[in-house]
């Protein structure tokens, strides 16, 4: 393994090289934001401000860890689905090797359906779940694999021709067997909802004040006896290959860790990826919570929850980490004031934090991702996930401060000026969106996931809120920052000039809410997506529960509709009052509560609005979903070999870098 590992490091150097079209630097002034558009999808580039300033030491902990998060990215393919990996090595392969017409209809169709695999990580959709499809036909399909020498079973063709095989990547529809229902590979194919439930239901008790996260880290399987198993995610398990190249560049991350806490976390992180063993997951998540000090930090693991119809199974991700001093400093009032937004939250007092624990917060740059984190990416993270260690240990909180600066600079105001319902609307928008928000994400991220604690003999939410935990935690995080984003406190503490910017928050999250985030799904459609979910439950509940005093108006002018907020503070009240009914719901683990708000409010999709946002959205010409093409980090030796640098570049062809990690990391067959 270390002889490979040692070859591939000089590929990436040659491959840097020799590949001038990717390997282009540029200054802030003329970078070029944008690369392509195809689909519903728009393709960015972000710069890594700060790198040069690092010392060697932390950049060659930078590099290390982001070799580490690329090893493991075929694994994110067969999470999503079993078929993935063949189809899309298949795909690299065609369009590394085709010699047929390049410009021919076929073709063309074939490289859009590619972009489309590469972004979402498979055949579905990245955010709809739904399957893609190809817009070529198997014929000629399979004569081109036949072609450029290459093979795929004839039960992988079917799926991806086949639109009634597995056509959910996840289905959370209600009155469905939501596990045998969707396509994602957590779970073998023939294991329902009810194997898993039996499965876990020993070890998901209430009485374990500190549960680990049963099957966060393995496929539940059904062997030839009827017996269920667990195929652990582990060195020598399921993805054994590509797990001990991530071992390998941890390895070597532990021997630049820039403090004795970092260094003890990297090391157990080894351990856990070695063994797969979840009592070292716990522990490595206590030490990265304490591990605060240094410039240079990373997620790296098995950890978000939002793919699993169970909300057990976590799928993996990498983000490497830059801390922005001046950003950090500017938000530290979050996280010195976090007791104070506890106590003076609107939760019932027994659901109230006594004591915020170990809460940091910071912006960072990112400097590459992998995984279930590129190329759509998050802008906000919290971590851990356990209740019981961050309530003992505390938890970090970041913000991709380069991310956001991208997504920013790569915009345009075309859809707040179309959905805005006047032109004050619009200018608050332009003069304090952006701030408006920035600060709801770090309130979102410190604030909102950290607050709150369960009633005694409560288990986790994944358990008592089976399918609805992930949109009614994405709530309640969303409704403490909407209900302090218009408080004096913010004014106080001087992070925001006035409740100019809570009102650009509150009509952004309505017009969201309510109608932009609509583009996003299909005719005919209901929203599945556990964020779109959170975002119309917490907007129509307010518009509803409103009603009567007229708190959100909708208007209809020239045939188009609009959201209009008339009393900002009644629907800071309203936001306050969901806010503690969700926690209440979470405290408490009242499943019937929670799958009634989520259903009522944050599911259904009002068709007539619906097809207006779909007409309105599509004059404007303006992708609903932006993704990002990596920097690449390449390692500068001398005639001996030793590390003398580490050079940041910035490749501008989205196609060219997917190929790329294709041939780099593609350490699963």
């Amino acid at each position: 393994m270390k002889k490979l590992s040692f070859l591939f490091l000089a590929a990436i150097f040659a491959f840097a090289c020799g590949n001038k079209k990717l390997a282009k630097t540029a200054t802030t002034d003329n970078f070029k934001w944008n690369t392509e558009t195809f689909a519903d999808k728009k393709i960015i580039r972000y710069q890594v401000p700060g790198f040069d300033k690092l010392s060697l030491q932390q950049k060659k902990l930078v590099y290390y860890l982001t070799q580490a998060g690329l090893s493991g990215r075929d694994i994110s393919y067969d999470q999503n689905y079993r078929f993935n990996l063949p189809i899309r090595q298949t795909l690299d392969e065609i369009v590394t090797k085709y010699k047929g017409d390049r410009t021919s209809q076929d073709f063309t169709e074939l490289l859009l359906y590619a972009k489309q695999v590469w972004f979402s990580n498979g055949i579905h959709h990245h955010y709809s779940h739904d399957k893609f499809q190809p817009g070529f036909s198997k014929e000629w399909f399979s004569k081109t694999i036949r072609d450029v020498g290459g093979s795929l079973s004839a039960e992988a063709l079917n799926a991806m021709f086949d639109p009634k095989i597995d056509p959910k990547r996840v289905n959370q529809q209600d009155g469905v067997d939501k596990v045998l229902a969707s396509a994602v590979n957590f779970q073998a194919p023939g294991v329902t909802t009810a194997d898993v439930e039996k499965f876990y239901e020993a070890k998901n008790t209430s009485e374990d004040p500190e549960p680990l996260e049963w099957g966060l880290n393995s496929r539940l399987e059904k062997g030839p006896d009827g017996k269920l198993k667990e195929n652990v995610w582990k060195s020598g398990g399921m993805y054994g290959a590509a797990i001990d190249q991530i071992i390998y560049w941890l390895e070597k991350a532990v021997g630049v860790a820039e403090n004795e806490p970092q260094k003890k976390a990297l090391t157990i992180l080894v351990d856990y990826f070695k063994t797969g063993d979840l009592k070292k997951w716990a522990e490595y998540n206590i030490a990265w919570a304490k591990a605060t000090e240094g410039d240079v930090d990373y997620i790296l693991g098995f950890i978000e929850v939002y793919h699993d119809p169970m909300s057990m199974r976590g799928s993996y991700e990498a983000i490497v980490q830059i801390n922005d001093f001046d950003a950090s400093d500017r938000m530290k009032v979050f996280t010195d004031n976090a007791q104070w937004f506890e106590d003076n939250s609107p939760l019932l007092p027994n659901h109230k934090k006594k004591n915020v624990t170990g809460v940091t917060y910071k912006v960072v740059n990112t400097a590459g991702e992998s995984g279930d984190a590129s190329p759509s990416t998050p802008i906000g993270v919290n971590l851990p996930n356990a209740d019981w260690i961050r309530s003992k240990y505390g938890s970090k909180s970041v913000s991709l401060g380069n991310i956001e600066d991208a997504y920013n600079k790569a915009g345009g105001p075309g859809l707040t000026q179309e959905f805005a319902n006047d032109e004050a609307e619009a200018k608050r928008a332009e003069e304090y969106g952006e701030l408006a928000g920035k600060l709801t994400t770090a309130m979102h991220e410190v604030l909102g996931h950290a607050s709150g604690i369960l009633e005694p003999g409560i288990a986790q939410p994944s358990v008592t809120l089976p399918g609805y935990s992930s949109t009614l935690e994405e709530a309640r995080a969303d409704l403490f920052a909407l209900y302090y984003i218009m408080d004096q406190k913010l004014i106080d503490l001087k992070v925001m000039p006035s409740f100019e910017v809570g009102k650009a928050e509150y009509e952004s999250y309505i017009r969201n809410g309510m109608m932009l985030q609509l583009r996003r799904i299909l005719p005919g459609k209901n929203i599945e997506e556990a964020h779109m979910r959170n975002r119309q439950l917490v907007a129509s509940w307010a518009y509803e529960m409103g009603k009567k005093d007229n708190v959100i108006e909708k208007v209809s002018r020239n045939g188009k509709t609009y959201f209009k907020i008339n009393d900002y503070q009644k629907l800071r009240v309203l936001f306050g009052e969901l806010l503690k009914e969700i926690q209440r719901i979470k405290s408490q683990g009242d499943a019937k509560a929670g799958k009634a708000l989520v259903e009522t409010y944050g599911v259904k999709v009002d068709q007539a609005i619906h097809k207006e946002v779909l007409a309105r959205s599509e004059k404007l010409n303006l992708p609903p979903y932006g993704g990002f093409i990596n920097p690449r980090l390449v390692p500068v030796a001398d005639a001996k070999g030793n590390f003398t640098d580490v050079k940041v570049q910035y490749p501008d062809d989205f196609t060219a870098q997917m190929l790329e990690y294709g041939k780099m990391y593609g350490f699963l067959k």
